[in-house]
């Protein structure tokens, strides 16, 4: 770019539509509307101008594309470990109906990977170097790599509730507090009294809400009935046996993920305990592991297949500019054998 730098331009390189969102302090669909000759706002048009002339833009390809409401990329971002992603059978099927539904729309969606260190402040460091619009999975608690992204006017959409951006962050996520109601309340209507609680991490959406509808749906809420987890089948492991000795009256175990729950049935094994004559066991999420445990799990359904066309359908919304906007989706209780 040639000329002297005027205000809000760019110390190097070509300015993009997303400095121009930046500099006029607009989304990046009020700079496409502008762009194309669509209707706005007086107020957001003259500062959509100004930050054209202030930044030097020129229109490329790429940047076309991008006016057009219609990237060619899209990012998918994870806030968790890699072996935890790639361990998780409800993400990698969410991935694939993703690559299918965005490439509906010839998009095409790429996985950037942090590498080595924490993952959230892998994320984030990512975060500040993206232009894409992201497609982001397990954001935890006013997650800063979520603050970035929203800063620079990139369109976001999170697969479950962005905690603490809900109003700055489009989502689609499932009524995990509902669904943990429900399990609760049916575990309370076989006769179970003193039932015990697997979390997911506190941190992240499910945890918190799945824990929310156990204790909506519990009774005498007791501390002792309630153990963390990780979402991994040694946490389920972990966990069950520590509420099998700090609770050994307990006489059923909600598990915040099917995998848990798996972890829990063995560990109920080893200790001599018999599901479900002993001890009841529910699950979450139905994946596929939970029709090959011994006994098959009661669990809460996701609508899996349903979240990809959701969250492409959100982020389009959000790249033409409309506001944050979040998509709940119903759960369905599902009656195995471990109840």
């Amino acid at each position: 770019m040639s000329g002297r730098a005027g205000a809000g331009r760019p110390r190097s390189g070509r300015a993009t539509i997303y400095d121009v969102a930046r500099a006029a302090g607009v989304s990046v669909g009020t700079v496409s509307r502008v762009l194309n000759g669509h209707p706005v706002g007086d107020a957001s048009r003259r500062a959509v101008q100004r930050a054209l002339a202030g930044t030097g833009y020129v229109p490329n390809e790429h940047a076309r594309r991008l006016a057009g409401a219609r990237p060619a990329t899209v990012a998918f971002l994870h806030c968790v470990s890699g072996d935890r992603l790639l361990a998780d059978p409800n993400v990698n099927a969410l991935l694939l109906d993703c690559l299918r539904s965005l490439g509906e729309q010839q998009i095409m969606m790429v996985t950037p990977v942090p590498g080595d260190g924490p993952p959230e402040v892998a994320v984030r460091m990512l975060a500040a170097r993206l232009d894409d619009p992201v497609l982001m999975f397990s954001a935890p608690l006013a997650s800063p790599a979520v603050d970035d992204l929203v800063g620079r006017h990139v369109p976001v959409v999170a697969c479950g509730t962005p905690l603490g951006h809900e109003r700055r962050v489009s989502y689609v996520t499932s009524d995990d507090r509902e669904g943990a109601r429900q399990m609760v309340a049916y575990l309370r209507s076989r006769g179970r009294r003193r039932i015990g609680v697997v979390t997911g991490p506190m941190d992240l959406p499910g945890g918190v809400e799945r824990l929310a509808g156990y204790r909506d749906a519990v009774g005498a809420f007791d501390p002792a009935l309630v153990v963390h987890g990780d979402y991994t089948y040694a946490g389920g492991v972990t966990a069950a046996e520590r509420l099998l000795r700090q609770a050994p009256d307990l006489d059923a175990i909600f598990a915040a993920s099917d995998v848990m729950a798996a972890g829990v049935l063995d560990a109920c094994a080893r200790a001599g305990r018999r599901v479900p004559e002993d001890v009841a066991v529910g699950g979450y999420d139905d994946a596929p592991i939970a029709v090959g445990t011994t006994p098959q799990l009661t669990t809460v359904r996701i609508p899996w297949r349903r979240y990809a066309d959701r969250l492409t359908s959100q982020l389009l919304r959000r790249i033409d500019g409309d506001d944050a906007s979040g998509v709940v989706m119903p759960v369905e209780l599902i009656v195995r054998g471990s109840t």
